[in-house]
């Protein structure tokens, strides 16, 4: 399995909205005759390309998969029928696959073909890996990751409304990376009009879109801004009330953005994204918005990047008065990145 698990994370920011699979096929002498992975949507899943590899051999071995294989129709055929046909005696699967198109149809199709299953075997750490899809098939709405780079007295910024660059060249490549993961990345309209971002993967290689998506109840984002300019990285999806203002609307929308209603609530938000394919979102900033989320219950995971120089009481406190304690984050892990110290930790655990 954890070969199977490895196999799996080498899809990591590719397959969405699919899951990272990993597939391992074991011969009854404990060699190894075939392994897969899920390489991106659309494309044969990790359990066909180990029986691809296996062939004839796979007859009577052991599957050791992440997830569920598949019984259903979609852009690929199911992988359990596939598992069947190839005659393998025994299924070792990491956990349920909670789409209500699988959800453990895939488990009783394979015992009623009479092929041994076993369930559960790491499955904390196949949920973890997968924690994206399973939010979005669970929940309805994205796995959230508050990204914050703070200095050591805790502050985001040198004083309202001014741009402050506070982490290192070595951290600012982390974040690229890490955007790269992520179906997409969000900020409030205030980040806008201060910092104007591209939101775009620089320095690392992303192959597919990265949606940009702007948080504007008031409609303040410029039809200027910076991020319309780049709609060949991916589209822009301005999250607003609709009564705002129909010209402002019309305006952004020529500008290139797409506008949706979030009726009000900062959940029904992300709860639209979800509806629109986007599993995991980079919650970048900036105060406001991020402090907002915290408190509507939709961070599900904090990656504070700490600087070590101080900018006093004249700046903005990163978490305000919203009751965010770092202590209080469960999985809680530090790492130094450059001259940075990079602070992870779970507010709710994979689900």
């Amino acid at each position: 399995m954890a070969r199977a698990l490895r196999l799996a994370a080498r899809g990591l920011g590719r397959t969405s909205p699919n899951p990272m699979v990993g597939a391992t096929i074991v011969a009854a002498d404990g060699t190894i005759i075939g392994d897969g992975w899920h390489q991106r949507a659309g494309t044969p899943h990790a359990e066909v390309h180990a029986l691809e590899q296996a062939g004839d051999r796979a007859a009577g071995a052991t599957l050791v998969c992440t997830l569920e294989p598949c019984c259903h129709r979609g852009r690929t055929g199911p992988c359990a029928d596939r598992i069947i046909a190839a005659r393998i005696a025994r299924v070792v699967a990491a956990t349920e696959d909670p789409n209500p198109l699988v959800s453990g149809e895939g488990f009783r199709r394979l015992r009623a073909a009479g092929v041994e299953v076993t369930v559960g075997i790491r499955a904390d750490e196949a949920r973890s890996l997968n924690r994206a899809f399973m939010t979005a098939m669970r929940l309805a709405r994205p796995w959230v990751i508050l990204k914050a780079g703070v200095s050591a007295d805790g502050m985001i910024a040198a004083a309202a409304g001014i741009r402050t660059q506070i982490t290192s060249h070595e951290s600012m490549l982390r974040v690229q990376r890490l955007r790269a993961e992520m179906d997409a990345v969000a900020v409030g309209s205030e980040t806008v009009l201060v910092d104007d971002p591209l939101l775009t993967v620089r320095d690392v290689y992303r192959d597919r879109p990265l949606v940009r998506v702007i948080f504007d109840r008031r409609l303040r984002t410029p039809p200027s801004a910076r991020v319309f300019h780049t709609a060949t990285q991916g589209p822009v999806i301005v999250l607003t009330d609709l009564r705002a203002g129909d010209s402002a609307v019309r305006e952004l929308e020529t500008a290139g953005a797409r506008v949706e209603s979030i009726e009000g609530s900062l959940e029904s938000g992300f709860r639209r994204l979800a509806a629109v394919g986007v599993q995991s979102v980079l919650l970048e900033g900036g105060a406001r918005i991020q402090q907002a989320a915290w408190e509507a219950g939709m961070i599900d995971e904090v990656r504070l990047f700490v600087a070590p120089q101080v900018l006093g009481r004249s700046g903005v406190p990163f978490a305000g008065d919203c009751g965010l304690s770092i202590a209080a984050l469960s999985g809680l892990k530090s790492v130094s990145v450059g001259p940075d110290v990079l602070i992870t930790g779970y507010v709710h655990r994979p689900h």
